[in-house]
């Protein structure tokens, strides 16, 4: 769940505009809410691109076998966007 104002690390994107909009999976409104199937009509999340391209932090994979001398070490830093979100319309 976001409200305005908030920021989002989400997968890397392939967008050169400097907003973005989606479509809302679910509005909660202080006393109602709107549950999608698979999205709510007319709900439209705007949202402004931080960071295009970022790393995430780095996740190591370990593999060990005890008593054998034996091990491997692997890591990965994905690649994400950073966005800031503006406006929650619906």
């Amino acid at each position: 769940m976001v409200a305005e104002g908030d920021e989002v690390v989400v997968n890397l994107l392939n967008a050169d505009k400097k907003t973005i909009e989606f479509e809302a999976l679910m509005i909660v409104d202080g006393k109602s809410s709107k549950i999608g199937t698979p999205t709510v009509k007319g709900a439209i999340v705007k949202a402004e691109v931080v960071q295009a391209d970022e790393q995430a932090d780095k996740v190591l994979a370990i593999r060990y076998k005890s008593k054998k001398r034996v091990h491997k070490v692997r890591g990965h830093r994905q690649r994400v966007s950073r966005l800031k979100i503006i406006t929650i319309a619906g």
